[in-house]
């Protein structure tokens, strides 16, 4: 096994000119939008519809998350470089990564090891700026809904108190959850209760990701709710006249980005929201960017399949008109073993008992995709301390399942290690036998909707709703929103609303103590358990170990 870092790796790999990786997939360099000599904006005028149709997409999740951590980025990347090897014309196709998690708790978010997309530190420190512009024009709907009521005498009759609309910032700052804005007198505007969510839960975030143009962006936008006036109606952004100075903001965001693998693959990543309290996926305009420059796509969805899984079937398919042909489930040893109680430090000891106990949360994942009608392959990401006899656990209870599984070695062998698993999606996306189909129409109800995902896809006894969520229930039917999907905000780290009951929880209640509204996006949010919208940095933050020299040689980026 080797011992090179993911920094390491990254710098002695030879990248090429991004000229070169988009003829890969046809595009001629004069309708590329350099970013410097390693990466490109792509217009959105190199979407065909007509060529999607007939193209193969696989969907990345995995088992629930734990501390050992399960490298579903490491493996979509490495699925497609396998792909590659065995001669598909592959795409990956992936968010962009939050400085939030970069300098927090998780580190960079671009693969790791030979599974890498390049340039490492620049996709994972600002990239191309979208982040950036998504986070400008949130706040300047901000801006404008205070300076409506202070300088335009509220004409609009908002609430102060019903203002829901915060700003945002690329950054775990728990301090600013909540905060007291307008204080210094009668020229500083209306003192009232605010705060920050992090950029990656922004709706203006969700909104580009789900939208399938600049025009229906600006839409969307448009369709924001802020707040609600002191009769209870809602006030939206085009009433302030915002949506036209937010899109131009967004209007080299809402391009992908290509940059390449380690291998020198095409890569496209574009947005980045968070799957435990949004949807979770890259947006749809980069997925139909790779279906129309590619033969294959391979795209991961955030966390495990109840979260970033179901949140990509029911929301962006359904949205974005897409049909994945197959679904890959990543699980490693280490994972499985957590899920089963075995303490961090001891994960790398042999314990194949460990193992068959942790198996029935992998199971779980793989009944969750069969009510979605797809295929799934498990793909086992495997690390050195794993036993043949712990890997042989799974593989046959995979077996005994009718599931195809194959080991995935993309971290310490590139592509190469990763042609069995690329074998086995292939023979999966080409038998037919997927036939994708929704869990639930956008029609239902929202308990019925609410109800249908907490059961099936979480397991859970049944759904109990506080009396301020049945009350904004009510309002939602009232001003017509209860027609939109819903996107369920809750801990990534078990099937239930408890981070504290892993592995596979039964018989518990999943328990919606409020809503947020999407309606610009186009979906309802409804809040199970605890869960915050600006996380806060953990005790050693990932930030304390990046360091750079006098060269600008960065050290310390994972």
């Amino acid at each position: 096994m080797m011992t090179k870092s993911d920094l390491e790796i990254a710098h002695a790999s030879k990248m090429r000119p991004i000229s070169q990786i988009a003829a890969k997939l046809g595009i001629q360099e004069d309708d590329l939008r350099p970013y410097g000599k390693y990466v490109a904006k792509l217009p959105l005028r190199l979407i065909d519809e007509s060529k999607i149709k007939g193209k193969k997409l696989i969907l990345v999740t995995a088992i629930t998350p734990t501390l050992a951590g399960e490298g579903k980025t490491t493996a979509s990347i490495g699925l497609a470089e396998g792909l590659n090897k065995i001669g598909v014309k592959t795409a990956v196709v992936l968010r962009e990564p939050s400085l939030g998690p970069v300098f927090g708790m998780k580190g960079g978010a671009a693969g790791g090891g030979y599974a890498q997309v390049l340039p490492m530190e620049y996709i994972n420190l600002h990239f191309t700026g979208d982040f950036a512009a998504i986070e400008k024009a949130h706040n300047l709907l901000s801006a404008l809904v205070d300076n409506h009521i202070h300088n335009q005498k509220n004409s609009l009759n908002i609430d102060p108190r019903k203002i829901i609309w915060k700003r945002v910032m690329d950054m775990n700052e728990r301090a600013l959850r909540d905060i007291v804005i307008g204080l210094g007198g009668s020229a500083q505007g209306i003192p009232r209760e605010s705060g920050f969510d992090i950029t990656a839960a922004s709706e203006v975030m969700a909104a580009m990701c789900l939208s399938n143009g600049l025009m229906d962006l600006k839409e969307k936008l448009g369709n924001i709710i802020i707040g609600y006036t002191y009769d209870d109606e809602p006030v939206r952004a085009h009433q302030l006249k915002a949506q036209g100075a937010m899109t131009a903001l967004m209007k080299h965001a809402i391009m992908p980005n290509l940059v390449q693998t380690i291998e020198g693959n095409p890569a496209i990543i574009h947005g980045g929201p968070f799957a435990n309290i949004a949807q979770g996926s890259n947006s749809i305009i980069a997925t139909k960017m790779g279906l129309s420059l590619a033969d294959y796509v391979v795209t991961e969805a955030g966390f495990a399949s109840d979260l970033g899984g179901e949140k990509f079937l029911d929301l962006k398919c359904q949205y974005g008109n897409l049909k994945p042909d197959a679904v890959v489930i990543v699980a490693t040893i280490r994972a499985l073993k957590s899920h089963s109680g075995i303490p961090f430090p001891d994960l790398k000891i042999p314990n194949k008992e460990a193992v068959a106990f942790g198996l029935p949360n992998l199971e779980k994942h793989i009944e969750n995709m069969r009510h979605f009608m797809l295929v799934p392959v498990v793909a086992i990401n495997k690390f050195a301390t794993d036993s043949e006899e712990e890997i042989q656990v799974v593989i046959d209870r995979c077996e005994k399942l009718g599931v195809k599984v194959a080991l995935c070695e993309a971290w310490e062998k590139g592509g190469e290690g990763a042609t069995e698993l690329a074998m086995a999606v292939k023979e999966a996306a080409e038998s037919g036998k997927s036939n994708f189909t929704p869990l639930y129409r956008f029609e239902w109800s929202i308990e019925q909707k609410i109800e249908i995902i907490a059961r099936k896809i979480y397991g859970a006894a049944e759904v109990e709703y506080s009396v301020k969520a049945k009350q904004q229930i009510k309002l939602f039917k009232k001003i017509g929103l209860d027609k939109l999907p819903v996107c369920i905000a809750k801990t990534q780290y078990s099937l239930s609303d408890d981070p504290k009951l892993t592995n596979r929880p039964s018989g518990f209640t999943i328990k919606i103590r409020e809503f947020d509204i999407a309606a610009g996006a186009g979906f309802i949010i409804p809040i199970a358990g605890t869960i915050m919208r600006m996380p806060g940095l953990p005790s050693k933050p990932a930030a304390e170990s990046i360091d750079i020299d006098a060269e600008g040689n960065i050290t310390g980026l994972f």
